[in-house]
């Protein structure tokens, strides 16, 4: 899914190193493909700062004390190929030093983890010292903040820039559980069958957190559920659980058979969408006394292809919620007929935990020992025990980039699509409702499901397992 090796980037750049993702995520990702590797090229740290190369080499060792423990090896690797460029972005002086810095390299990456504002500044920037030819641009989500403001960025972006040198990275999409979806439904075939209208009744995905904003309220109060979570992560998984088999097996045919699952969602409809706000919320840091922005937001979304039509999908994702948890429950019609004399059958169920830990599980009825046909509701389990060396999501991601392999990351016609779903109902197009902490949201979310069948909770376990 990669390009040529000819065409892996020879030195990395990355803006905002002085900041708070650099310091949580970008430095232990460095440290790790090192380690692995796959990272012997010049690493180029930029930001606004009174600090020198030591000062940032010194950031760098206390983040990866912080985020795992450093490896002296590794360490010592990733401090002799460290660089640092201080200067303000707005200044084309600081470019000028990049370039210089840069040296022979003639295939950089260039990993903008800094506010949306600034990508348009920085880009003109490498371009006018001459830093783009040959580059790829990795960029942090928020794509935008709706669909005119994420055209606005694409539009930016590509006046320096082809769609095929932009990586949009979002670390959901770089996380092991949420590949092994994709993996799971085309590596298998007996799920093809059954994966549509004819035997699928209804579908439940709840992103649950047990924690509030936990002093990030300045920035959540600028965002809310539906921006921070649902317009990317949520639909993305959707788009996985629902998109026909890809073409082929290369990166575009993958970012293909996404695109398509997107335009096939029908954008949401204010009636079918209910946000809550955990009570006290008002109370944070940074938050507003009289914000009405979501911290829960309860969906039904319609998907209207051949293969889904009529089958309502239940998206759910809030904070203060009674447990830390991603799942995806896929419920099957019933049998037609009643055969035996016991309860009605349950419906057969398709469980997909992607966190905390990953499951994948076939809820089914099966006769009980004894004379009587009796049965009970059990659970075929399948639990992946996560190994110490598997990937974490920015290590993956960046060493994705690094070779040119954009499979994992999000095209343009993606973002405006999926801002094109939530469009209708983002802001105050809904009232909010109080909700309690530790609770499943406000009672009026149930109005988003079908009549009668409720919403799916995620559990630990919740049938018996065989």
């Amino acid at each position: 899914m990669s390009e040529t090796a000819a065409s892996e980037s020879d030195a990395l750049v990355f803006f905002g190193a002085t900041g708070d993702l650099a310091y949580r995520q970008i430095f232990p990702a460095l440290q790790a493909l090192i380690r692995r590797g796959r990272l012997e090229m010049p690493i180029i740290g930029v930001a606004k700062s009174t600090m020198d190369v030591d000062g940032l080499r010194a950031r760098a060792h206390e983040s990866l004390e912080r985020h795992g423990g450093a490896d002296a090896g590794a360490f010592a690797a990733l401090s002799k190929q460290m660089q640092y460029v201080n200067g303000d972005y707005r200044d084309p002086e600081t470019f000028r030093r990049l370039r210089q810095a840069l040296g022979r390299t003639s295939r950089p990456l260039y990993y903008l983890a800094i506010p949306p504002d600034l990508f348009g500044t920085v880009v003109e920037g490498l371009a006018g010292a001459d830093c783009l030819h040959g580059a790829r641009v990795v960029v942090e989500k928020p794509f935008g903040r709706d669909l005119a403001s994420a055209q606005a960025l694409n539009r930016t972006l590509h006046e320096h820039c082809p769609e095929s040198a932009i990586f949009r990275i979002d670390h959901y999409l770089g996380k092991e559980p949420v590949q092994n979806l994709l993996y799971f439904r085309f590596a298998n075939s007996f799920l093809e069958p059954i994966w549509n209208r004819e035997h699928i009744e209804s579908v439940h995905v709840t992103m649950a957190e047990e924690f509030g904003v936990e002093g990030r309220g300045r920035f959540y109060d600028g965002v809310g559920a539906i921006r921070d979570v649902v317009q990317n992560h949520l639909l993305q998984v959707v788009a996985l659980l629902t998109m026909e088999a890809p073409l082929g097996h290369l990166a575009e045919d993958i970012r293909d058979g996404k695109q398509r699952a997107f335009r096939a969602m029908r954008p949401l409809a204010p009636s079918e969408v209910v946000r809550g706000q955990y009570a006290g919320y008002r109370q944070e840091s940074g938050v507003a006394p009289d914000s009405d922005v979501e911290t829960f937001a309860a969906m039904r979304l319609h998907i209207d292809t051949w293969r889904w039509a009529d089958v309502p999908f239940h998206v759910r994702a809030g904070k203060h919620l009674p447990q830390t948890a991603m799942e995806l429950h896929v419920t099957l019609r019933r049998p037609p007929q009643r055969v035996f004399d016991d309860a009605p059958a349950a419906a057969n169920v398709v469980r997909f935990r992607l966190s905390p830990n990953v499951i994948i599980s076939l809820g089914v009825r099966v006769k009980v020992p004894g004379e009587a046909m009796i049965g009970d509701n059990i659970e075929l389990l399948a639990q992946h025990i996560a190994e110490g060396d598997e990937m974490a999501p920015y290590e993956r991601l960046l060493g994705d980039a690094i070779r040119g392999d954009a499979m994992l990351f999000v095209r343009e016609d993606a973002v405006e699509a999926a801002w094109r779903i939530v469009d209708p109902v983002l802001g105050d197009k809904t009232p909010i409702h109080q909700y309690e902490p530790k609770t499943w949201g406000p009672a009026e979310a149930a109005r988003t499901s079908v009549a009668g069948s409720g919403w799916y909770n995620p559990g630990p376990s919740v049938q018996r397992p065989l």
